[in-house]
C-alpha cells in the first residue's frame, strides 16, 4: 500500500513538470531505482498521458464521441467551424490529416513510449512495477488497434527501429492479451482508482475479447463473460445509488469506478468538457471566474432516447437557464430569456438562422458535476471504465451465447428508475448502453460491435466501413514510409 500512497502523491506533482525533466532525487541515473519505492516513479510519466486522451491535446474522447450518434459540434455562425475539424467527425468525412485523427495518434504513441522507456530502465528489477507497465502499455495498444486497426508494435525504447512496420491488428491484439494475463498475478487486488489494478486488468480483457470479433474474425464471447464474472465476483465494485454519482466532484473513492484519470482543476488540468458544453451566460448559473465557449451538445434523438422518468436524464442541461441566485438568465443578443431547446435546426448555423437558434440549441451536457466556482478545468475524476459498463458487457456476452442477461441490465435499469425488461435483445442492449455510457468515450466502438456505425443518423449520411477505423495521419506516412 506504501507505493500507491507514494504514486498517489507523485502523480499530482509529476503533472506540474514537463515531461522531459529529469527528477531522481539526487540518486545517480546508472543506479536509479534502488528499491520499490523509487521504481514506482518510472511508472508516472506513463500515467501522465492519460490525461492528456479527454480534451483536445489527445483528441482520444472526443473522436470517440463526435463520431457517434450521441454529440454533436454543430457551427454556431462562425463559432465552432474551426476548418471543419468538428463537423467533419460527425459526418464521416474526415481525412488523415484532420486534427482528431493526428493528435490522437501522436498521444497514444507518446503513453506507449514511455512505457517502453520505464521498462528499459527497469530491466528486470520489480516485477509488479513491469506488471503495471506492461498493462498500462497494453491499455494504449488497445486504443491504437481500436482506433487505427494495423500499427507497428514497438515494444522497447532504446533499441526501437526508427522507421518500424505496420503490424496486424491480430498479432497486436495477441501480444497485449498475453502481457494483461501474463501480468495479472502480479498486480494489486485493491489500489487506488487511478492505478492498474486486477480490477482494471480483468475488464481490460472483457473489452478485448467483447470486441474480438472486430479486431481479429473470431469473437470471444464465453472469454469475455469470464473476465467481467472476476469483476463482479471480486465483490470490490458495485452501483452507487445515484446514477450520477460516478461523475461527481468528489468521485475519488466512488466504488463504482474501476479505473479514472485522476483530474485536477490545479495540480492535473485537461478536463474542460464544462466549458465546451456550457451556454455563454452559465458561468453566472455556477459562479464561474471564467467564461464558458457554448459549444457542443447531445444529438436530439439521442436525448429524446431517454424517458422523461429515466434519473440519467438529469444529466442534460435543457430548459429554462437560471443564475446562481435563481435570476432567469437573459441573452442579450438573441434579446430573449436563456432557454436551452434540445433541437438543433442545423449542423451549420450560419446567419440565416436566429440568434435563439444559434446560441441556445441543443441539450447541455451536465453528466459530470459542475461545482459552483468550478475554474476552466474540472476535478472531476474521469472514469476510463466503470462497473455499470461490466454489468452491460456481462449482459452483452450472456446474450450473444445464446442465454438470458435480464438480471444484470436491470440493475442499471432499476438504478436509473425506469421498469426492468424481459428477454433484454440486442438492439435494446445498444440503445441502454448509449444511455448509461453517455458521453464517457465508447459509443464509437459500441456502433461498429453492433454493425450500426455505418448508418445514417442526423445531419449524417450512411457512411462506408472503411470508416471503422482512422488513417493513419499523412505526417506519420511522411516520417515513416513503411506505414503505408
Amino acid at each position: 500500500m506504501r507505493n500507491i500512497f507514494i504514486l498517489l502523491t507523485i502523480v499530482s506533482f509529476y503533472s506540474c513538470l514537463s515531461l522531459d525533466d529529469t527528477v531522481y532525487d539526487r540518486i545517480p541515473e546508472s543506479k536509479f531505482p534502488e528499491n520499490e519505492s523509487q521504481a514506482v516513479l518510472k511508472v508516472v510519466p506513463t500515467y501522465r498521458e492519460l490525461a492528456d486522451l479527454i480534451d483536445d491535446a489527445g483528441w482520444w474522447f472526443w473522436v470517440q464521441e463526435i463520431t457517434s450518434d450521441e454529440i454533436v459540434f454543430p457551427v454556431r455562425l462562425t463559432d465552432w467551424e474551426d476548418g471543419g475539424k468538428w463537423y467533419l467527425l460527425h459526418q464521416h468525412k474526415w481525412t488523415n490529416n484532420i486534427d482528431g485523427v493526428n493528435s490522437m495518434w501522436s498521444h497514444l504513441y507518446d503513453g506507449v513510449t514511455e512505457a517502453n522507456r520505464a521498462l528499459d530502465d527497469l530491466g528486470d528489477g520489480d516485477p509488479v512495477t513491469t506488471a503495471k507497465l506492461k498493462t498500462l502499455r497494453a491499455f494504449y495498444y488497445y486504443l491504437l488497434l481500436d482506433n487505427y486497426g494495423d500499427v507497428p508494435l514497438v515494444l522497447n525504447f532504446l533499441k526501437a527501429e526508427k522507421q518500424p512496420f505496420k503490424a496486424k491488428r491480430k498479432e497486436i491484439y495477441d501480444h497485449i492479451v498475453n502481457d494483461i494475463k501474463e501480468s495479472l498475478p502480479l498486480l494489486p487486488t485493491i489500489a487506488q482508482k487511478f492505478a492498474v489494478s486486477k480490477g482494471m486488468a480483468h475488464t481490460l480483457l472483457a473489452k478485448l475479447y467483447l470486441n474480438s470479433e472486430v479486431y481479429t474474425g473470431t469473437p470471444q464471447w464465453s472469454l469475455a463473460e469470464a473476465h467481467c464474472d472476476s469483476v463482479i465476483n471480486s465483490n470490490i465494485y458495485s452501483l452507487e445509488a445515484n446514477a450520477l454519482s460516478p461523475f461527481s466532484t468528489t468521485n475519488q473513492t466512488s466504488p463504482e469506478n474501476i479505473f479514472t484519470i485522476p483530474f485536477d482543476e490545479k495540480n492535473l488540468p485537461g478536463f474542460r468538457l464544462h466549458m465546451r458544453t456550457l451556454h455563454y451566460l452559465h458561468n453566472r448559473t455556477y459562479d464561474m471566474p471564467v467564461g464558458t465557449w457554448n459549444g457542443f451538445c447531445a444529438v436530439e434523438d439521442h436525448y429524446n432516447s431517454f424517458t422523461d422518468d429515466d434519473d440519467r436524464k438529469k444529466g442534460f442541461i435543457v430548459g429554462p437557464q437560471f443564475s446562481s441566485a435563481g435570476a432567469p438568465l437573459f441573452d442579450e443578443t438573441a434579446g430573449k430569456p436563456l432557454v436551452i431547446n434540445p433541437r438543433v435546426p442545423k449542423l451549420i448555423m450560419d446567419g440565416s438562422f436566429t440568434f435563439e437558434e444559434i446560441r441556445m440549441s441543443g441539450a447541455r451536457v451536465g453528466k459530470y458535476e459542475i461545482k459552483k466556482g468550478s475554474l476552466e478545468n474540472l476535478s472531476n475524476h474521469f472514469p476510463l471504465f466503470r462497473y455499470a459498463d461490466v454489468l452491460l458487457m456481462k449482459t452483452e456476452a450472456m446474450i450473444r451465447q445464446g442465454k438470458n442477461g435480464d438480471s444484470y441490465v436491470n440493475q442499471i435499469r432499476q438504478r436509473a428508475k425506469v421498469s426492468t425488461w424481459n428477454n433484454t435483445t440486442l438492439e435494446m442492449l445498444l440503445a441502454e448502453r448509449g444511455r448509461e455510457m453517455f458521453c464517457e468515450g465508447h459509443r464509437r466502438q459500441d456502433l461498429i460491435r453492433f454493425g450500426k456505425f455505418n448508418d445514417a443518423w442526423w445531419e449524417k449520411d450512411a457512411s462506408s466501413p472503411e470508416r471503422n477505423i482512422f488513417p493513419i495521419p499523412q505526417w506519420a506516412i511522411d516520417a515513416n514510409p513503411n506505414l503505408l
